[in-house]
C-alpha cells in the first residue's frame, strides 16, 4: 500500500497540484519537505479584512491589518505540525508586514524579513518583477535535503505561482527553469 501510494504521489505531483488538509497532509507534504530542494510558502494566518488602511506604516503594527485570535491559533498549530513531523526549515523568511512576521514567529519562533516577499500593492511593476525573480532564484538555490519556509501574502503567492491561496495555506514549491511548480497545497493547522 505504501509503495503504491508513493508511486501515485510521484506521478500526480508531476502532473498537477495536490491538495491535503489536516492529518491527510502529513505523509505527502512531509515527504516532499524531507526530500528538500523546496520551499513551503505560507500565506499569513487569518487577518480579517482586506488591504491595509490608508497611511499604514511597516514600522508600526497598529497601523496595519493584523492577525486575530484565530489567526494566532492557526500559526501556532502550523508550528505544532512541523514539530510533530520533526521538520525544521533551514531558513524562515517573511514579508516585513506584521501579520506575516507574527505568523512566522508563532509557527517557527524565528524569521528573517525579506523584501522580496513584500506585498506588491505598494510597489511599481519593476519592483514586483525584480522580487519575483529573486524568489525564483532563491527557490532554485535550496539544496536537496533542506527546505525553507516563507510567509507572505496572497498577491505575492499568486504572482509567483498563478494560484490563489487562503489564509494559512501552504504551497510546496520547486523551481522548474523559469517557472515555479506547485507540488502540493496544504492546510497544516
Amino acid at each position: 500500500m505504501k509503495s503504491s501510494r508513493r508511486a501515485l504521489l510521484g506521478a500526480t505531483a508531476a502532473l498537477s497540484t495536490l491538495h491535503w488538509s489536516g492529518a491527510q497532509a502529513s505523509e505527502p507534504v512531509r515527504a516532499l519537505l524531507a526530500r528538500g530542494g523546496v520551499v513551503i510558502a505560507l500565506r499569513h494566518a487569518l487577518a480579517p479584512g482586506t488591504f491595509d488602511p490608508e497611511g499604514f506604516r511597516l514600522d508600526d503594527c497598529s497601523t496595519q491589518r493584523n492577525l486575530d485570535d484565530e489567526g494566532r491559533r492557526q500559526a501556532v498549530r502550523i508550528g505544532q505540525w512541523f514539530r510533530e513531523q520533526r521538520l525544521e526549515p533551514a531558513r524562515v523568511r517573511t514579508s516585513p508586514w506584521c501579520r506575516c512576521i507574527d505568523t512566522a514567529n508563532l509557527a517557527f519562533g524565528r524569521a528573517d524579513r525579506w523584501d522580496a516577499l513584500s506585498s506588491p500593492r505598494a510597489s511599481d511593476e519593476a519592483a514586483n518583477s525584480r522580487r519575483l525573480g529573486e524568489m525564483r532564484q532563491a527557490i532554485a538555490a535550496v539544496p536537496t535535503g533542506r527546505f525553507e519556509a516563507w510567509v507572505s501574502h496572497q498577491f505575492v503567492l499568486q504572482a509567483l505561482t498563478g494560484e490563489p491561496t487562503q489564509s494559512a495555506e501552504g504551497l510546496v514549491l520547486r523551481a522548474s527553469g523559469e517557472r515555479v511548480q506547485v507540488l502540493a497545497r496544504a492546510l497544516l493547522y
